[in-house]
């Protein structure tokens, strides 16, 4: 065993306060003993001031300075494992046993040092003493390795990979998915109707997803609403008789499919006016075209939209012969000039024949063929496509059931109709492609032109680009004063002089760099919401693309990790990284669609109520500790949270209550600082010297939760009073105010939650009641462990219980009253370990430090889905 001997005076443990020396550079851990490089596995743990002065690194998003870590790691090692074979050749001499093989170089006398060096005592602790076993275990050798080769490689990738690095990578990679989006555009077409009604795929079993574009889900009332004095035809055989049932039961579901199967079929809405009619004409013959014709005479009598099709009688009546085919080209060539006709005034769409399943067919049906299918699709396109010399045909093939039936015909009952499934989504295509253009859903993008810019939005373009012209004039005058600025040569001294120039920069060009980002940035978002340059994709959830996500950014959360600068409850650092770490859950939950996964819904709630609570937390805190109530702080917050919410209004054409969080956490806002402003005011000054304050101050809060619980129960008062002017411009959506009291009332408790949590905090942190050194927990041992485990059967039982929710309407109902639970057991678990308290993720709190512009992400996101991109 080899013998170490006690460090020679003077050199002193750096953890203890006689063992203090110079910070440790990179240069000192590759040329020093090991007695120096070895402590830097306990200075890691510092905080984040002294590991920047020791290392040259900023943070875990900051710059780095620092030599490459592992050849740093490496030399040190190689210092040790020297020292370690010179510590071991003295001992060896003092006990008087001397070995050739020692004194041989070499290999082995190399491999022998290294390992003795990971046999050594730890210099890891604070005292050259032996240490307990269960010390020397926690730091022997492979330990020691293994944390330093952790630390240093995170500052490795620390030192390529910073804040700036990754705007710099997010700015390549929206460029070249532009280009590619920009490409695909010109090579296949930039017509989202032609995609909806040619191409798509299934995402999991039943949601239809066309090429590029999004479909909307349409309600009753909204189809209603579309097709107000609209009269709909269908004109064809059994399954274009399936079609028009689907679609009427689209705004009608109780319609039953009754009567004549070999008849004609009409429907009539009177209360909007509606009228669908199914025409049969099982064969594309005379008794068609004659239906069509009358159309095309009477104006009247004309439908606003025709479906047609029809093939598989003549394939059966004729047993599949190839003079059926012919006939039927003949027919559809005679009716192709009036089903142009009607589309210059009319939507007319020929349905394509779905595929049939032919291992289902009756024997009276075995002669039709998918064969004998595609020859009578290819007829129909060819001379439909054809019927115009010179333009494209206005009449709309509808390709898309094909796509459908051949994923889905499996399922049929008799291999020839689809099943219900696939007829309604063929129904909601025709649905999309009518009304998207009339209606213009948020999620709905097929078939809907880009909206026509308003004046205010063609101004602040104006702006904007004044705005970046101005700054380059302002960038190009500073670069041609920096070139004159450069050293001449006197030519009488031969010495270089400097022409004294002042370079300041002036307000108003910091004013133009400022919108200037902000014009570039508006005009991205712009591209990527209301033009069609990016395609766009509807959500679909699973529980691979919301959870590996949240496993991505939680490594990534724990990797970056940093000590506090204080450790307070709620300190600034935590507060940031729980809202950071908030923000991009919620971020993923609304990209993945995670909404109809209820556990997942409730959950994210929470996370909604625990912004608004620390919104009613730190406002609280503020006026109650500051005591300033003056329009100027008012004016500060307002202008804080308003500001890009309205920018993008403007941009976007899109009402205030689009982004109704931001108009949520306003209203609270107001609410907090009228309840705290009004007579009497109390802050925590007046309230030391006389505890009446107190109770004044909860008085104010029970009237506060009094009110609160009227206008939660009275939709009819709340609904007044955000009904009046100027207020119901703001708080309006569609033309009423329900959707800002539901989004209201969803989280009506927990802003008096966050306000009453600040007043009872400060309260027992003014009487010293709690223990927020470093290190230290919150309370008393027993008292800490209780409150602990009553935080953990609190947080397990609410998710519980947030799991096994059936209803989504019930659970929204309990949700206003029980979410605060599972907030204070979270703050709870975070702040009464003192070592918890004592750490941080910089990774979260780097986003938490624009939540604000991260909740307007996620309001974006939340109203649309789209492919590689979401604002």
């Amino acid at each position: 065993m080899p013998l170490t001997l006690p460090p020679p005076a003077g050199a002193h443990d750096p953890v203890t306060p006689e063992g203090h020396q110079e910070p440790v550079t990179p240069g000192h851990r590759a040329s020093g003993p090991p007695s120096q490089a070895q402590p830097l596995l306990r200075q890691e743990a510092k905080g984040e001031e002294e590991e920047g002065e020791e290392t040259g690194v900023q943070g875990a998003w900051g710059t780095a300075t620092a030599e490459p870590g592992w050849r740093a790691w490496g030399k040190a090692a190689e210092a040790a494992a020297a020292e370690e074979g010179q510590v071991e050749a003295r001992g060896a001499a003092a006990a008087g046993s001397g070995s050739p093989a020692g004194g041989a170089g070499g290999g082995r006398g190399s491999w022998r040092r290294l390992l003795a060096w990971l046999r050594r005592p730890p210099q890891c602790c604070p005292c050259a003493a032996p240490l307990p076993r269960s010390a020397a275990h926690c730091c022997h050798g492979g330990t020691k390795m293994a944390a330093l080769a952790y630390n240093l490689g995170k500052r490795e990738i620390n030192h390529y990979f910073s804040v700036r690095s990754a705007k710099v990578l997010a700015l390549v990679a929206v460029l070249l998915l532009a280009a590619c989006h920009l490409a695909s555009r010109r090579y296949r077409g930039n017509d989202s109707c032609e995609y909806l009604l040619s191409s798509g795929r299934f995402l999991g079993e039943k949601v239809w997803q066309p090429h590029s574009c999004m479909m909307h889900k349409y309600k009753i009332s909204e189809a209603k609403n579309c097709l107000v004095d609209k009269h709909i035809a269908f004109i064809g055989d059994s399954r274009i008789r399936q079609l028009f049932y689907s679609f009427v039961k689209i705004i009608n579901p109780q319609f039953k499919e009754e009567g004549n199967k070999h008849g004609n079929i009409p429907f009539e809405d009177k209360i909007s006016s509606v009228k669908v009619d199914f025409l049969w004409h099982p064969e594309v013959n005379g008794s068609m075209k004659q239906c069509i014709k009358v159309w095309t005479e009477d104006s009247v009598a004309k439908p606003h939209v025709i479906v047609a099709g029809a093939a598989t009688w003549s394939i059966k009546i004729h047993n599949g012969s190839n003079e059926a085919l012919s006939q039927y080209k003949m027919n559809i060539t005679s009716i192709a000039p009036l089903l142009e006709k009607l589309a210059k005034t009319s939507d007319v769409y020929w349905v394509l024949q779905d595929p049939v399943y032919e291992d289902l067919l009756s024997e009276n049906r075995k002669m039709i063929t998918n064969e004998k299918i595609d020859a009578y699709n290819e007829a129909a396109v060819s001379i439909l496509n054809s019927s115009t010399r010179n333009s494209k045909s206005n009449v709309k093939m509808f390709s898309v059931s094909k796509l459908i039936a051949q994923e889905t015909i499996t399922e049929s009952l008799d291999g020839l109709h689809l099943p219900e499934s696939s007829r309604e989504t063929s129904a909601m295509i025709l649905m999309n492609v009518y009304c998207n253009k009339i209606l213009k859903p948020v999620d709905g993008s097929c078939c809907q032109p880009r909206p026509p810019l308003t004046l205010i939005q063609k101004l602040a373009a104006c702006f904007f680009t004044l705005s970046i012209i101005g700054y380059l004039i302002f960038y190009i005058i500073h670069r041609n004063t920096h070139r004159k600025n450069k050293p001449c040569t006197d030519l009488e001294s031969g010495e270089e002089k400097k022409n004294i120039i002042n370079t300041s920069v002036s307000p108003l060009e910091i004013l133009l760099q400022s919108f200037c980002k902000l014009g570039l940035i508006m005009a991205y978002f712009y591209m990527c919401d209301r033009a069609n340059l990016f395609m766009k994709e509807n959500k679909f959830y699973t529980h691979s693309t919301f959870f590996i996500p949240i496993i991505y950014i939680l490594v990534l959360g724990v990797f970056y990790n940093e000590n506090t600068k204080e450790t307070k409850v709620l300190n600034r650092e935590q507060t940031d990284e729980w809202k950071g770490w908030m923000q991009l859950v919620i971020l993923i939950y609304h990209i993945s669609g995670a909404s109809t996964f209820l556990p997942v819904y409730m959950h994210i709630r929470v996370l909604v109520a625990a912004y608004l609570f620390q919104t009613g937390y730190g406002h609280f805190s503020y006026f109650w500790i500051k005591g300033d109530f003056g329009i100027h702080r008012v004016c500060q917050v307002l202008f804080r949270l308003n500001f890009l919410v309205v920018v993008l209004c403007i941009v976007m054409d899109r009402p205030y209550q689009f982004y109704y969080f931001v108009p949520l956490v306003t209203v609270w806002f107001m609410v907090i600082y009228v309840t705290l402003a009004l007579w009497p005011q109390i802050i925590q000054k007046k309230a030391n010297g006389n505890c009446f304050w107190h109770f004044g101050l909860l008085l104010k809060l029970a009237f506060l939760l009094l009110c609160i619980c009227f206008l939660a129960y009275s939709q009819g008062a709340f609904e007044k009073i955000f009904s009046l002017w100027p207020l119901s411009k703001c708080f309006e959506l569609k033309g009423n105010v329900y959707e800002w009291w539901f989004r209201w009332r969803l989280d009506r408790y927990v802003v008096f939650h966050g306000m009453l949590f600040a007043f009872i905090y400060l309260a027992l942190q003014k009487r010293q009641v709690l223990s927020e050194g470093k290190g230290e927990p919150l309370f008393s041992n027993k008292i800490s462990n209780f409150l602990l485990f009553i935080s953990v059967v609190s947080f397990l039982t609410y998710s519980i219980w947030a799991s096994s929710c059936k209803n989504k309407a019930e659970c929204n109902e309990l949700h206003p009253s029980v979410s605060v639970v599972q907030i204070l057991a979270f703050i709870l678990i975070r702040n009464i370990p003192g070592y918890a308290r004592s750490v941080y993720s910089s990774f979260f709190a780097w986003f938490g430090k624009i939540s604000l512009e991260d909740l307007i992400v996620n309001e974006k996101c939340k109203n649309n889905a789209v492919k590689f991109r979401c604002i």
